[in-house]
């Protein structure tokens, strides 16, 4: 019996499920869904919606309700984007499990697409100005910027912008995550029981307000930075409404046949997946790309999180 080739389908869920595992900045910032329905290409424009704004009345018996408008708001953000990871596959890799075949090419594809994205997200803290942590005036600030206690200070920041108390992140390098998990704070998360958050990757859930992650795509700080050099380990202590990522379904290469390209999309990712014969290298080629655009939807909604790789 001969074997079964993979589909261009079965890979592309699959490609998908593990994009939407391996991206955790994607889901911590604002995401518009309705971009996935929508086929688009580099350079497009998508309106972003952000949630309706109301203002509280008084009720006035003699005159009654005033009915408000629930309009939503919309900002454009540019889909300017194409990450993409191409290799070549042999009729071997194609008849292998959808398991086996993700261990070995389709997971560190996806992978790369995925650190891809968190970089960029990330690459908007350079329009973000408030800072906490070394790098201040404050003797106090130079420190804790080591400790979790840092995110007081940033949550002072947001609270001063009148920023929610719902939804607020943050995301440290290696250096200052390995600093926090020395700490009692975060060390009584695992003494209560609750370690389900630190096995996905968070800190804690709730560390003077925010949720912490770790990510290696912060930046590394240089060995040893003298007193007061800014080029940092820089985290970012943020609300969820900060910052902007979105993605649509690319669209379907001209001339392609039935079975060689397929496109999924699921809460705001989207991804292609296309297979076929390159003539000019003689030799079979799969490709993962996807199209996406971010953007800095309020800098007072952000915090910059200085740390630095010494002891001050």
């Amino acid at each position: 019996m001969a074997n079964t080739l993979l589909t261009v389908q079965e890979i592309a869920e699959e490609a998908l499920a593990t994009l939407y595992e391996s991206t955790p900045m994607h889901g911590l910032v604002h995401t518009d869904l309705t971009s996935e329905f929508a086929t688009k290409a580099k350079g497009n424009t998508i309106d972003i919606r952000t949630p309706a704004v109301f203002q509280s009345k008084r009720f006035n018996r003699a005159t009654g309700i005033e009915l408000q408008d629930a309009t939503e708001g919309k900002i454009p953000l540019v889909l300017n984007s194409i990450a993409d990871v191409s290799v070549p596959v042999t009729d071997e890799d194609m008849t292998l499990s959808i398991a086996d075949f993700s261990v070995q090419l389709l997971n560190p594809m996806i992978e790369a697409i995925a650190q891809d994205i968190d970089k960029t997200i990330l690459g908007l803290r350079s329009g973000v100005t408030q800072v906490a942590g070394f790098g201040t005036q404050a003797t106090a600030d130079l420190q804790t910027w080591d400790k979790p206690e840092v995110l007081i200070e940033a949550g002072r920041l947001l609270d001063l912008k009148a920023v929610p108390e719902s939804e607020r992140f943050a995301v440290v390098g290696p250096t200052m995550k390995a600093k926090w998990l020395n700490s009692d704070i975060v060390k009584s998360a695992e003494k209560s029981g609750d370690t389900a958050a630190l096995r996905q990757g968070s800190l804690g859930r709730d560390l003077f307000g925010f949720e912490a992650f770790r990510t290696g795509n912060v930046g590394q700080p240089p060995v040893a930075p003298a007193i007061g050099d800014p080029t940092t380990e820089i985290g970012l202590a943020f609300h969820k409404t900060a910052l902007a990522f979105g993605s649509a379904p690319l669209q379907m290469p001209a001339g392609a046949n039935v079975g060689q390209v397929a496109v999924v999309s699921y809460k705001g990712l989207s991804i292609r997946i296309s297979y076929g014969w390159d003539i000019k290298y003689k030799q079979t080629v799969i490709s993962a790309d996807m199209l996406f655009g971010v953007k800095l939807l309020d800098a007072n909604r952000a915090v910059l999180l200085k740390g630095a790789n010494r002891t001050v």
